[in-house]
C-alpha cells in the first residue's frame, strides 16, 4: 500500500514539473524571443520603432510574433516559443509610392527608379524628404489630398495627439475613398500598444478609435 501510494505521488510531481517547463514545455519569454528576431536582422533595439511583440498558437505550440521597423524597413518574425527557432522571417520596404525613388536615391546609389520619375514628381518627393519623420509619416499616404481640408501632415498631429510619446515614425496613415467618404486611416505602434484609426478627412473628426495591448 506504502509503495502504490509512493508511485502515485511520483507520478504527480513529475506531471508538476512537467507543467512548470522542468522536463518540457519551455518558454524563452518574450524578451529573449525578441532578442533572437533583433540579431537575426542586425538591428539594435533602440534603433526600431512601432515594436510588437505578442503571443499566438500555430499547429499547437506556443509561438512569438514579433514586429518592428528599422531604418527604411519592416522586419516581421515568428519565434518558437520552446526554443527559440525562427519559424519565418519577412522584411519589406517601407517607402511605397511616389516617395520610393528618394528612399532609393538616399540608400547609397540606386537612382535609376528615381530617374524614371518625372521632373515634378521628383522634386516633391525630395522636398518631402527634407526630415526624417516627415519622410516616414508621407511615405505611407500614396494619395493626392490635394480635395480635402484636413492635410495628411494635420490627420497625423491628430492621431498623434491622442498617444503621448508617440512620434511620426510609429504611425502609418493614408488616405482612403470609403462609399464617397474621404477618410485618413491608419495605426499606431507604441509602448506595446496598437491603436487603429479612422479620421475624417474633411473635418478632423475622428471616426474610429480602438486601443490594443499586444
Amino acid at each position: 500500500m506504502k509503495k502504490l501510494a509512493a508511485a502515485i505521488i511520483a507520478v504527480a510531481a513529475a506531471g508538476m514539473f512537467t507543467g512548470c517547463g522542468i522536463f518540457g514545455g519551455n518558454d524563452i519569454g518574450r524578451d529573449e524571443a525578441l532578442q533572437v528576431a533583433l540579431d537575426d536582422a542586425g538591428v539594435d533595439e533602440a534603433d526600431t520603432t512601432r515594436l510588437k511583440v505578442s503571443e499566438d498558437r500555430d499547429d499547437g505550440r506556443k509561438v512569438y510574433e514579433i514586429q518592428f521597423d528599422a531604418g527604411d524597413r519592416e522586419y516581421d518574425y515568428e519565434i518558437q516559443a520552446s526554443d527559440g527557432r525562427i519559424l519565418s522571417a519577412d522584411t519589406e520596404m517601407i517607402a511605397q509610392g511616389q516617395n520610393s525613388g528618394s528612399q532609393n536615391n538616399t540608400s547609397g546609389g540606386q537612382s535609376t527608379d528615381t530617374a524614371q520619375d518625372s521632373g515634378s514628381t521628383q522634386n516633391s518627393t525630395q522636398d518631402q524628404s527634407g526630415s526624417g519623420n516627415a519622410q516616414s509619416t508621407q511615405n505611407n499616404a500614396g494619395t493626392n489630398t490635394a480635395n480635402v481640408a484636413i492635410t495628411l501632415e494635420q490627420a497625423t498631429a491628430i492621431a498623434l495627439e491622442r498617444v503621448p510619446g508617440a512620434t511620426d515614425q510609429d504611425i502609418r496613415i493614408s488616405l482612403d475613398n470609403d462609399d464617397g467618404i474621404q477618410k485618413y486611416e491608419g495605426d499606431i505602434i507604441y509602448d506595446q500598444k496598437e491603436y487603429d484609426f479612422e479620421i475624417d478627412a474633411n473635418t478632423g473628426t475622428i471616426l474610429e478609435w480602438s486601443e490594443e495591448r499586444v
